[in-house]
């Protein structure tokens, strides 16, 4: 039988859930008929190019059935059921439970602030993708004067450890070589469950009681929610990727604050020291927002120096976007083309400690996740190409890079599979 055609926007908890998505629609009798557009609220650029997507499928599949959701549909889902095409809108609350997935079923969009439970879906089927991902967490219990996103996911709640155990397994048992922990803000995991465990406490048991697992990795990670647990198993544990992705945001401590953020610029500085003192083969990502309302030139330069110092290599960039209803919005707003402008200036500064990163790589074995038949990541998640031969996607090759470009690492040919 068909299945449900995706389109996802946004985060790494998007793509998992789409995922399920796909999977519950097709189990409730929905095909290639179905179009599932799968929102992002983080910046109105992303809610353009869902709205853009509506409009192209609607008109290049006469007939087919648009269901909308995601974050943009749960905070104003009027708008979104108005859009040519569109037989109905799913809240966030909502998506993940199979009854709403009904052919008969009525628009569902819940109030995602009365949700107090993370649906865990059992995913094995990332449609291709050599590595898989799970929902840990789901929502947001701060308020950040810049982010929507807690209002189109709701509060903080965690998928007990048990049930994160038993995907992983099935993940490991259906081919996946590596998934990545995902959720909105997976070092506030655990407060809301029994006994209120810690994230890196219930790593160290997923660990534990999935042996099989070759590698796993974390999505982004808040630099002061990080607990003790967790810092010894990245000293400790080589199933647990050297690559620490951090919401970041800005490298100065009046617009963190400004922010409304819970670290300062020293907090990361401290983080990158601490990590590289125990695991030396580190690398780092990180989100930055450019532009932020009363951002001045030294605020740029602090957050530039904050790239080099900290050793930024993989930057999600954003210029600022101002979402309806959030603080940030009634601040005194700098143009768009000063914006874009200061967002590609890091973006540069990050491609330059991309580039040292990659020159440090050169000669030393690596075992890379093949994505494609010549595409994949490092542990490190440096992009890696092979120039000649071909390797099976899912497989993880041993290599040994011996050139970089703008684009990544990169080897003639392939040492071996790695054991």
């Amino acid at each position: 039988m068909s299945a449900p055609r995706l389109l996802t926007f946004g985060c790494r908890l998007n793509a998992y859930e789409s995922a399920a998505m796909r999977e519950l629609a097709a189990a409730a009798g929905a095909g290639e008929e179905t179009i599932i557009v799968n929102t992002c609220a983080v910046t109105a650029e992303a809610e353009r190019q869902a709205r853009q997507a509506i409009r192209r499928a609607a008109r290049e599949n006469p007939g087919a059935r648009i269901i909308v959701t995601g974050c943009a549909a749960q905070i104003a889902p009027e708008a979104w059921a108005a859009l040519p095409g569109v037989a109905r809108v799913i809240g966030n609350a909502d998506k993940l439970k199979p009854g709403s997935w009904a052919a008969d079923a009525p628009p569902a969009v819940s109030d995602v602030m009365a949700a107090r439970e993370a649906a865990a879906h059992l995913v094995t089927d990332f449609a291709g993708r050599a590595r898989g991902f799970v929902q840990v967490q789901q929502g947001c219990d701060h308020r950040c004067t810049f982010c929507v996103i807690p209002y189109g996911r709701g509060p903080s709640r965690s998928v007990p450890a048990g049930a994160v155990v038993e995907q992983v397994r099935a993940l490991v048992a259906a081919g996946h070589k590596e998934v990545v922990l995902t959720g909105v803000d997976i070092t506030a995991y655990g407060a809301d469950l029994p006994g209120r465990p810690t994230l890196g406490q219930m790593v160290r048991r997923l660990l534990a009681l999935v042996p099989e697992l070759p590698r796993l990795r974390l999505s982004s990670l808040d630099p002061v929610e990080m607990d003790e647990d967790l810092w010894r198993l990245i000293a400790e544990e080589p199933r647990l990727m050297p690559h620490l992705h951090l919401s970041v945001q800005h490298g100065h401590d009046l617009i963190l604050k400004r922010m409304k953020r819970r670290h300062l610029r020293a907090d990361v500085l401290a983080v990158a020291r601490r990590a590289r003192a125990l695991r030396p083969d580190i690398a780092f990502g990180a989100d930055l927002i450019a532009g932020f309302p009363t951002e001045t030139e030294e605020h740029v330069r602090a957050t530039l120096d904050l790239i080099a110092e900290a050793g930024l290599a993989f930057l999600h960039v954003f210029p600022f976007s101002a979402r309806p209803g959030v603080p940030a919005a009634r601040m005194p707003q700098l143009s768009m083309e000063l914006r874009r402008e200061r967002a590609a200036r890091f973006r540069a500064a990050g491609e330059a400690e991309a580039a040292r990163l990659f020159a440090s790589r050169l000669g030393r074995q690596e075992e890379v996740l093949m994505e494609t038949a010549t595409r994949g990541h490092t542990a490190q998640f440096a992009p890696f190409r092979l120039r000649a031969g071909e390797a099976p996607a899912g497989e993880v090759l041993r290599v040994a890079p011996d050139a970089f470009d703008r684009e990544g690492l990169s080897a003639a040919l392939a040492l071996r599979q790695a054991a």
